[in-house]
């Protein structure tokens, strides 16, 4: 398969490995609405937050939409466009070092995704998805990198959305009217019978699409509209459907063009006549139709590649919007994404009790647009957003949020709530020691994904040592004296007395500690691994 290459890919190639894990702490006064909703605004740079998110949502995000720095060069308005903040810059002398110097925007622009799609993969469940604004100038580079990350053979779509109304009168060349939604699955369905993998949502019927149907001869069964009687074949790749129709009352012989023959075979002609499914309309039609009824058509239409303004918005919608959620009218996003835009995406790719991922939120029209179809549907969809720079996540995001969900001026109350959390410190210290102040499921759900690659189970509490079972081995903690003593090394050391305290399991076990008094013998023999804490614990 060829590859794309770039200067300092090396070095980024498996830099998502060696991110640390950061805490996160929520700040409560931030935080909005009902703090059970499940969603949550985090304030920091993505590459940071996606790594200790991952312990708790690894594998559980049913959909991913992004918006990331198209890489225009324009550095002009509020989000840097040119992969060119300090922020990036920082981050790119560290990893790449001294040939960063030499990149191009491209390969700054490259450099900062790969990293951050690596992470994305590992939050989708298997039958998830994601998908990635752009536009023309980085579009093949994309392509490119997603088949790298995720397969080309993963590949689902790219859709043509309609950004704008009107052309731009002063464009230097052709004035552009649209961008791209480039689409990958987790794992994409290999053929029509295929068990696994993402299944794509009909989209729901519109009242204009019902206006379609009529019904001119009193069908019994309902509103109808017909459709072509041929297929795009010919007669040479399908002489089984190259034939002679017998027109009802002209009695004449009806064949079709050799390069488009009929649709159906001549059993399945008959079955038609039969069930008065031909349509050869009120005068003496030379050519049939087929009759398809709305009744069979109820559960939904098909997603297509093509999204126009209509359908999904343009970005003046979004402008609009965005002035009616928040009161910084200095703060101009130029081409934010309308809410309905997120919408089809999320009526295509999530469920109504799905997790929604954006890990570039900017305006935060991926959380509106959530809260907004909830209400609509009575839907349970939770959101995580990501934003890097505290001003827009303060002042934009969250204030549109909070008044998404509180209702303001023309805006209605949507309900729910969010939690605000910000990148704490590491969980390790620049020693490699536990950081004071670190809590039993702090660590709990770091040592449990480390072990698993998956997120901490929800029956965990805190108040048991045994964090779970995977793949018939039991995973435990010792440590803050979750067994019940408090004191200075009490419950967190492995001896007889605290093994026979331990919650029971019959198969092999995992014990992590701060020290084991238990012989080598006696360890293989109760099937136990011993990981002292904190030198048997992966620290990124």
């Amino acid at each position: 398969m060829p590859t794309l290459d770039w200067i300092g890919k090396k070095a980024v190639l498996n830099h998502h490995r060696v991110v640390p894990y950061h805490l996160l702490k929520c700040d409560q006064k931030l935080s909005v609405g009902d703090p059970g909703s499940g969603n949550l605004l985090v304030q920091g740079d993505n590459l940071l937050a996606l790594k200790a998110l991952l312990p708790y949502y690894a594998g559980r995000v049913k959909c991913i939409y992004i918006d990331p720095p198209y890489n225009t060069g324009n550095e002009n308005w509020v989000y840097n466009d040119a992969v060119n903040s300090p922020e990036i810059r920082k981050w790119l002398g560290r990893v790449v070092g001294a040939e960063a110097e030499d990149l191009s925007r491209h390969d700054k622009w490259l450099c900062m995704m790969y990293p951050r799609l690596m992470l994305l993969r590992e939050f989708l469940r298997s039958d998830g998805a994601i998908f990635v604004s752009i536009d023309d100038g980085e579009l093949h580079h994309l392509r490119a990198l997603m088949d790298e990350v995720f397969g080309p053979r993963n590949f689902i779509a790219t859709i043509v959305w309609q950004k704008k109304q009107s052309p731009q009168n002063d464009a230097i060349n052709l004035s552009d009217m649209h961008d791209y939604l480039v689409v990958y699955a987790k794992r994409a369905k290999q053929n029509r019978d295929d068990p696994h993998g993402w299944n794509r949502n009909l989209l729901p019927r519109e009242a204009t699409q019902d206006a379609r149907y009529s019904n001119p001869d009193n069908d019994p069964r309902g509103p109808w509209t017909s459709a072509d009687y041929t297929c795009n074949k010919t007669a040479d790749e399908r002489p089984n459907l190259f034939y002679a129709i017998t027109h009802p009352v002209t009695r004449e012989q009806v064949w079709p063009s050799r390069r488009r023959v009929w649709a159906f075979d001549e059993a399945g002609h008959e079955r038609n006549v039969r069930e008065n499914r031909v349509w050869w309309g009120p005068g003496r039609r030379t050519r049939p139709r087929v009759k398809k009824f709305l009744c069979e058509v109820r559960e939904g239409v098909v997603p297509t590649t093509w999204w126009t303004r209509e359908f999904a918005g343009d970005n003046q919608e979004a402008r609009r919007e965005l002035r009616a959620a928040i009161a910084d009218e200095q703060l101009d996003f130029q081409t934010p994404k309308p809410a309905r835009l997120v919408k089809r995406i999320l009526e295509i790719a999530a469920g109504k009790d799905s997790l929604v991922l954006d890990s570039f939120a900017g305006s935060g029209t991926t959380g509106h647009a959530v809260l907004g179809l909830n209400k609509a549907d009575g839907g349970s969809r939770r959101f995580i957003l990501v934003e890097m720079e505290e001003a827009i996540c303060q002042t934009v995001t969250a204030q549109r949020l909070t008044r998404a969900i509180e209702g303001h001026n023309d805006l209605p109350a949507l309900g729910g709530g969010f939690r605000y959390c910000r990148l704490g410190p590491t969980i390790f210290d620049e020693t490699g020691n536990i950081r004071a102040g670190v809590t039993f499921g702090e660590l709990a759900a770091h040592v449990y994904f480390a072990e698993t690659g998956e997120p901490l189970p929800k029956r965990t509490n805190g108040k048991t040592p045994l964090l779970g079972v995977h793949n018939s081995k039991a995973i435990y903690l010792l440590f803050n004296g979750v067994l019940g003593d408090r004191s200075a090394g009490g419950g967190n050391v492995l001896t007889s007395t605290v093994l026979r305290a331990l919650p029971a399991h019959s198969g092999p076990r995992i014990i992590y500690g701060e020290g084991c008094r238990l012989g080598p013998a006696r360890l293989k023999r109760e099937r136990i691994v011993f990981k002292q804490i904190p030198y048997g614990i992966k620290v990124s």
